[in-house]
């Protein structure tokens, strides 16, 4: 006897919430397709339109920029390519209980940028909620503030949950302007979260926002109570965000090309040392060079040491020599024990010089000795130096 196939249940269209009509008139529009409801925002920006220190059509000016670049970068956009800035609101930071509750594109159109949110009517509505987003159909690289560690893998798992009935979500290239923030304003930046970068580095400073671990709280709410006032301010917070992906995108091109002159020296040696990372040597020299001849010599203490390390690469071996010296009494501990080694090597094996090696690994060996007791004086007072992470 062969076992009786078992169907599974069809589909049941969830009953709209009764608090429907409190939201249209709170102005959202309902849609409406085969999984349920889903309730919609939409505001249109002209190019000319002014966030912070930028209008939002310097975007199109960093295109051109890219297109015309003699050097490749992970963060470069072709003019054609289709760019979506994208950023999501959960109930919670984790677990297969958190939903998204908010879905917030910005999108370039003919005349204008589009903002276009999807909020969840409520959980029953989810499948409604996801597929109403396109991002099955959608063909573009997302660009986000901590969604490839967040925002992109909630979306997945909680379209994962919807499978069996969704079309299957699109993979689609990422750039992440959180990465670029830590690339560029390490050791120089307090925070990074995205409102302390508005506020320092793109001129933006946020008046009525809620605070963003409110969101939650505030959309629990309303579906519980019907009222949506409160969670109009989580739409604007939400705007806010992608404004401001434009704005830094932007804003971090422009840096990559040299045209901000009032950031710091670590500013830019992390920029001439994110080029060399990427292997672009001709590019991270040039930015290191100038770091060394515009700022004094404690300020660029480091950008000659990471100069260093890319005339090694080069093979130009005296002018290694020269800034891995300069760099000495200018970076901390572990980095200036690297430069000794480096020192010691290039004298032994490259100048011949085995008095100046053996020098520089006298040096070397004294700067590990007093580097170890430092340590060890910090271990027996209970604190702990651990390893940092230096990768993108």
């Amino acid at each position: 006897m062969s076992a009786k196939k078992v169907e599974e249940p069809a589909f049941q269209k969830p009953a709209r919430p009764s608090y429907t009509e409190q939201w249209k008139q709170a102005g959202l529009t309902v849609v409406e397709n085969d999984f349920g409801i889903v309730f919609k925002r939409q505001v249109s920006y002209p190019f000319s339109y002014q966030h912070g220190h930028y209008q939002l059509q310097s975007f199109f000016e960093a295109l051109k920029k890219w297109q015309d670049a003699e050097f490749d970068h992970p963060y470069a956009l072709d003019m054609e390519e289709s760019v979506l800035f994208f950023d999501t609101e959960t109930t919670g930071l984790k677990g297969v209980g958190t939903h998204i509750f908010l879905l917030g594109f910005l999108e370039v159109a003919e005349e204008s940028f589009i903002l276009t949110q999807y909020i969840m009517a409520d959980p029953a509505h989810e499948a409604a909620f996801l597929f109403e987003s396109k991002l099955w159909q959608k063909s573009a690289t997302v660009i986000t503030y901590n969604g490839k560690s967040f925002d992109w893998p909630q979306l997945e798992t909680r379209w994962t949950l919807h499978q069996k009935t969704l079309p299957k979500l699109r993979s689609q290239r990422q750039i992440d302007l959180l990465h670029s923030s830590k690339r560029l304003w390490k050791n120089d930046m307090e925070r990074l979260k995205l409102k302390s970068v508005e506020e320092e580095k793109l001129g933006f400073s946020r008046k009525g926002d809620i605070p963003g671990h409110l969101a939650p709280i505030i959309y629990l709410d309303a579906v519980k109570s019907g009222i949506p006032d409160a969670l109009i301010k989580v739409l604007h917070h939400n705007e806010w965000d992608l404004l401001s992906l434009i704005t830094l995108y932007s804003h971090s091109t422009y840096l990559l090309f040299e045209q901000d002159h009032e950031e710091s020296a670590k500013t830019f040696t992390n920029i001439g040392k994110w080029y060399g990372d990427l292997r672009e040597s001709t590019q991270s020299v040039r930015i290191l060079e100038k770091v060394t001849s515009k700022f004094d010599a404690l300020e660029a203490g480091h950008a000659q040491y990471y100069l260093a390390l890319q005339h090694k690469k080069n093979k130009r071996y005296s002018e290694a020599i020269d800034s891995f010296v300069a760099s000495l009494h200018f970076v901390e501990a572990r980095t200036k024990l690297h430069a000794l080694e480096q020192l010691a090597i290039l004298y032994e094996h490259q100048m011949k010089d085995y008095e100046l090696a053996l020098y520089y690994t006298q040096e070397a060996y004294v700067s590990f000795e007093i580097m170890g007791n430092g340590e060890q004086n910090k271990n027996k007072n209970g604190k702990f130096l651990g390893k940092r992470d230096y990768t993108d």
